[in-house]
This record gives structure tokens, C-alpha cells and sequence, in this order.
């Protein structure tokens, strides 16, 4: 059983698990099984390349950001279990949360992330009640999102990144990510406003 199981290893769902991997060292998340399903193949950092973001070096490649981010969520926080080679087929409510499905596995959780792209090919059974046109894409590309409220789609059931309505820019997928985990927190802190920094 997990506590949060991401579904997706692109730009939100990294910044998800690496936010929430990095609080670990607080009290109510001490004993919080956390896993991502690091499916990429057809995240749009495959043939991205980057020279307007803050902090990244001009010539970034988005699939060196893939590779990197992997490397750093393992190293730094190995506690974040990563699930590779498994692609999510179906998610449904369970009398516990949620039961996540793959071409592989099974998997239970209570709290899911979805942070998957917002291509209309997503083929997820188990999200169509919530699927809608996207409100900030161009309509001939037939882009969708999951109708939420501030990131939260159904009770325990959250989105992030374009799937979450927000355009396909890097900064705002990762942030979009960032934002979801510190939800999360705050859900597992009692609903006290919480935030994770590291300080030199």
C-alpha cells in the first residue's frame, strides 16, 4: 500500500516525488510510503530543448533532464520507490484510495497524482468521467485535461502539469508538480500550510 503513488516521470511528476521526497525528514512523513511510476516514453522532454528556463544552462535537453532527474530522485531520496518499464492501463476508487493498474502490476494507494501529458491518445480507463477539452490549448490539437479544482480532481485524487489544464511550458509543469506535493503535505501535516526548503 502507498500513501502517494505518481503516475508519470516528466516535469510534474519528478517535481512531485522530489518534493515530497525531500520532506522525509519530517515527523508526519517519516513513515509515508511514497512510489512514481516513471513511464516516459511519451513525455514531451524527449524533444525538448531548453534555453529560457531559469537555472538550466542554454542548450538542456529535455532528455537529459529525464535521465538526470531519475538519477537525482534515486540519490538523493532512495526512500521514493520508482517504478520503471510499467505503463498505467486503469485507475479506480478503492474502499482504501485507489487501485493502480499497469501492464505489469498492481498497485493500491492512497492518495494518487496523475501527471501524465495532455495528449487526447492518453488511454487510461478509469479517468474519462473527468477528461474535458483543454482551457489553454489550441483547439485543433484536441489537447485534454482533468477538470479539477486548485489541482485536486476527485477526493484523494490529484493532477498536475498540462493534464492539469496549465499550458506546456517546462516552469509551469514543474511547478504545477511542486505545488501538488506541497498539498500533500499540507494534507498529512492536519491541514497546516507546509513547505519544504533546503538552506545552506
Amino acid at each position: 500500500m502507498f500513501d502517494v503513488l505518481i503516475v508519470g516521470g516528466g516535469a510534474a511528476g519528478m517535481s512531485c516525488a522530489l518534493v515530497l521526497g525531500s520532506a522525509k525528514s519530517k515527523p508526519f512523513v517519516a513513515d509515508k510510503h511514497i512510489g512514481i511510476i516513471m513511464h516516459q516514453r511519451s513525455s514531451h522532454l524527449q524533444s525538448a530543448l531548453f534555453n529560457n528556463v531559469l537555472g538550466l544552462a542554454p542548450g538542456t535537453t529535455g532528455a537529459s533532464i529525464l535521465e538526470n532527474g531519475k538519477a537525482q530522485l534515486k540519490e538523493l531520496y532512495p526512500h521514493v520507490e520508482q517504478i520503471e518499464k510499467e505503463k498505467v492501463t486503469s485507475i479506480f476508487k478503492s474502499a482504501e484510495g485507489y487501485i493502480v493498474t499497469t501492464n505489469k502490476n498492481k498497485y493500491s494507494t492512497k492518495i494518487v497524482v496523475v501527471a501524465v501529458g495532455y495528449t487526447n491518445l492518453v488511454d487510461i480507463v478509469g479517468l474519462q468521467p473527468y477528461i474535458e477539452p483543454h482551457p489553454r490549448a489550441v483547439v485543433e490539437k484536441e489537447r485534454i485535461w482533468l477538470k479539477n479544482k486548485d489541482h485536486l480532481v476527485d477526493e484523494n485524487f490529484y493532477v498536475a502539469g498540462t493534464m492539469a489544464g496549465w499550458r506546456s511550458q517546462f516552469a509551469i509543469a514543474s511547478g504545477s508538480g511542486a505545488q501538488v506535493a506541497t498539498d500533500i503535505l499540507t494534507l498529512w501535516n492536519g491541514g497546516k500550510h507546509t513547505k519544504v526548503h533546503d538552506k545552506i
